[in-house]
């Protein structure tokens, strides 16, 4: 570091005296330096200043005397820096200016420094004289503190069922004195034990390390579940300051007692074929620790439950069994069970314990159980045109209540067809009302019913079985044309494909045999499709386009038959039909045989109209014949005879079309019947079965036509309320009386007749009062 640096000063180190003069102090002096400005290596290290802490003064206090080599040639001031000079903490050192000597001021601790860094500085005039020259002072130790435990109290566990030598828990004391010297080091021991049993000395501490072990056996938590010990750690290994502190030991819970139970012996009973239903609650006791594996219990039965009848689960609280059914009991096969139940913990015995068992007699209650169908589904199998009181099938429930005397009865529960009817007594099932394998009752060709079997008892008990009928199909459907109406081209034209549809089962429909019928032949042809159950329509030559109507007869494979009458439109257009077009010159053909009908119709209502016209002339003759007229000169139109019956050739002067005159304006709206495309058609009664009521075959056919779906009117639109957007007639509010005393004109009621010339001579006041004296004998006047 440049040239050279030789001290020439010594550092003489002493204790430093309340009484000591200067020129006793040590002195320390700067190193000289040679050769300007360039520093000299030191020759040799100066020593640090020892001074012990929590000196006890007077303050300030000398230290060391600084000593500059200049001092005799120059004026020379003296200056320190440093922590616990200039810098915090400040004014701990100061030096006297002149003299060089350093005082402390105030007692050091060492535990809050223990050294301290200073620069001495050596000043002519405030110039540098010297090079600073470091200080360094070393706080020397003293027995100031006592050792602190780092936690008081200390917590420590111990099982009940630990073995000697188990380590426990580890106290720890801390020492702030300095620890390269005995001031800090610590040893350990146990000062007291609360409390002492079942031996004084049950724990050991190891006096260097601070561990806590267990020195003997008998721990119990059930008898003494806590200790606590009194620790004491002193520092000069044993000999110097002293602390203490308290640790508790906990002797923790492990399943050395078995659980008990509180009953050991108890009866019960519960009643039979029911499942889940809790039989008993057994209360447990334990020793141990309660809400620990060690206490919390489980149970098992170990005899008396071979077939699994019964189950058992633990309590919510862990404390208790709860045996449970598991099987439906049955009071004629057993009457009771005798159970034994075991009980442990959730975790292994500690140590070997006898374990407890309790013993529980489970009494079986008799109960009302119902008739039971074996099995409980009959199929039985019948044609559904099996004739009525024909049987269907035997039932037969067997009630399990052997020791009761009961006797079973029989009841339908849900024929909701009616077709069958039951014995109460006997369970015999037959046929009531005629079957229909194709009434929506059915399904899949099944007819099923719920029969009920109950018992006799004060409380009756019903069991229930299923009867499922399956109906033998039998030809009692005819075949129909699906399709009501059909569209063909004139030209070239494609078959109009028309579906046969035959409710009847395989066997008993197709194949399918359609013949025209009547002249249809002429125009038209037919062929049938014997895979397909579809008929083919085309026209024999060209047609003019029309409505034309083809009646057919088709047959199923039984040969029965029925006809359908098919409105085929003849469009204008060749091949496939895509808009039919009809000109409106083009003729509306019917069948010869329906236009007959037709025609006949017509005929037979003009004659009905004809007779009622005579009928009606003949009776205004004879009104007219009467001397006296209900009215004379009646104007038409004006007043309306109500007593009338009928009228005759004058009412053509009314305009009838107002009675309809509203549906003439709706176009809109229309009424048409439809024959119903494909339904089963019931079948009726013709005669009456032997020894049969009339009543009952009345009720059956009344039955079939409610249901009969063919029956006419089908299904159509009728208008029944629609009176028209308005109405020519005036208002009849303005006929109206007048409330004013303006004279009347009641001559023209004269004009009217006798009667009303009467009404006029009222009003007017000709005849004052009736006096029945006027009246001739023969003679009747109007009143």
């Amino acid at each position: 570091m440049g040239n050279s640096r030789t001290l020439r000063g010594l550092l003489l180190l002493c204790q430093v005296q309340n009484n000591s003069s200067l020129e006793q102090l040590p002195t320390v002096e700067f190193p000289h330096v040679s050769g300007g400005l360039k520093r000299m290596k030191r020759e040799w290290v100066i020593p640090a200043i020892n001074f012990p802490e929590n000196d006890r003064g007077p303050y300030p206090k000398f230290m060391v005397k600084i000593k500059s080599n200049n001092e005799e040639k120059v004026a020379i001031t003296y200056k320190i820096s440093g922590p616990g000079a200039d810098q915090p903490p400040e004014g701990l050192f100061t030096i006297e200016r002149r003299s060089g000597v350093l005082y402390v001021t105030q007692p050091l601790d060492r535990e809050k420094t223990a050294k301290y860094r200073l620069w001495a500085h050596a000043l002519n005039e405030g110039v540098k004289a010297e090079e600073p020259m470091e200080l360094i002072i070393n706080v020397i130790d003293q027995n100031d503190n006592a050792p602190k435990f780092t936690h008081n109290p200390f917590y420590g566990g111990v099982s009940e069922s630990a073995e000697i030598g188990d380590s426990i828990i580890k106290v720890t004391a801390v020492d702030k004195d300095d620890p390269q010297t005995n001031n800090a080091i610590i040893r350990y021991r146990i000062k007291s034990q609360i409390p002492q049993n079942p031996k004084e000395e049950m724990f050991a501490l190891n006096p260097v390390s601070g561990m806590i072990s267990l020195m003997a056996d008998g721990l119990d938590r059930e008898i003494q579940p806590e200790y606590k010990l009194v620790i004491e750690a002193a520092d000069m290994q044993g000999n110097g300051l002293t602390a203490s502190c308290t640790v508790i030991i906990s002797v923790t819970d492990s399943n050395d007692n078995a659980p008990l139970f509180s009953i050991t012996s108890i009866s019960t009973s519960v009643p039979e074929n029911e499942v889940g239903v809790e039989v008993i609650r057994l209360k447990v006791t334990d020793k141990d620790e309660l809400g620990s594996p060690n206490a919390n219990t489980k149970y098992s039965i170990i005899k008396g439950n071979k077939g699994g009848d019964f189950n058992i689960t633990t309590g919510s609280d862990k404390m208790e069994g709860i045996i449970k059914t598991a099987k439906e009991l049955d009071f004629e096969s057993i009457s009771g069970f005798t159970l034994l139940v075991a009980v442990t913990n959730e975790v292994p015995f500690s140590g070997p314990v006898s374990t407890s068992t309790a013993t529980v007699t489970v009494t079986i209650e008799d109960k009302n159980e119902p008739p039971v169908f074996s099995p409980a589904e009959i199929h039985v199998s019948v044609s559904e045109d099996a004739k009525m009181g024909s049987s269907v099938a035997n039932l037969r429930a067997k009630d399990p209540d052997t020791a009761r005397k009961q006797s079973v009865r029989y009841e339908l529960h849900n024929d909701t067809a009616k077709w069958l009817s039951i014995d109460k007594n006997t369970g015999s099932v037959k046929v009531k009302s005629s079957m229909d394998r194709e009434s929506h009752y059915v399904k899949d060709s099944k007819y099923t019913v719920l029969v009920l079997a109950y018992d006799n008892d004060t409380v009756p008990a019903t069991g229930t079985g299923t009867l499922i009928v399956s109906l033998l199909d039998v030809n009692d459907h005819r075949p129909v044309i699906k399709q009501r109406k059909a569209s063909l081209c004139n030209s070239d034209p494609f078959p109009a494909l028309l579906d046969i549809v035959d409710l009847d089962g395989p066997g008993h429909a197709g194949p399918f045999t359609v013949e025209l019928q009547g002249e249809q032949r002429i125009n038209w042809t037919i062929s049938t499709n014997s895979t397909r159950n579809v008929a083919a329509l085309y026209p024999r030559r060209e047609l003019s386009p029309g409505d034309y109507y083809v009646l057919m007869r088709i047959y199923d494979v039984g040969m029965l038959y029925q006809d359908s009458t098919l409105k085929v439109d003849v469009c204008q257009c060749q091949g496939a039909v895509s808009t039919c077009f009809i000109p409106r010159s083009a003729p509306r053909l019917l069948s010869p045989s329906l236009a007959t009908s037709v025609l006949g119709a017509i005929f037979g209502l003009l004659l009905l109209l004809l007779l009622l016209l005579l009928l009606l002339r003949r009776r205004r003759r004879r009104r007219s014949e009467k001397d006296v007229p209900l009215l004379e000169d009646v104007p038409r139109e004006n007043i309306f005879c109500y007593n009338e019956e009928g009228g005759g050739e004058e009412d053509q002067s009314f305009d009838l079309s107002q009675l309809h005159r509203g549906l003439d304006n709706r176009p809109e709206v229309f009424c048409t019947e439809v024959f119903p495309t494909v339904q089963s058609r019931p079948c009726y009664r013709l005669q009456l079965q032997a020894d049969e009521e009339i009543s009952q075959f009345l009720a059956d056919n009344l039955h079939a036509a409610d249901s009969d779906p063919t029956a006419p009117p089908y299904d159509c639109l009728l208008v029944f309320d629609y009176e028209g957007t308005g109405s020519d007639a005036g208002s009849l509010s303005s006929i109206n009386s007048t409330d004013s005393d303006e004279e009347q004109d009641f001559q023209r009621l004269g004009h009217w007749g006798p009667r009303f010339r009467r009404l006029a001579d009222l009003y007017i006041g000709g005849i004052e009062e009736d006096d029945d004296t006027q009246t001739l004998p023969g003679k009747t006047e109007w009143v």
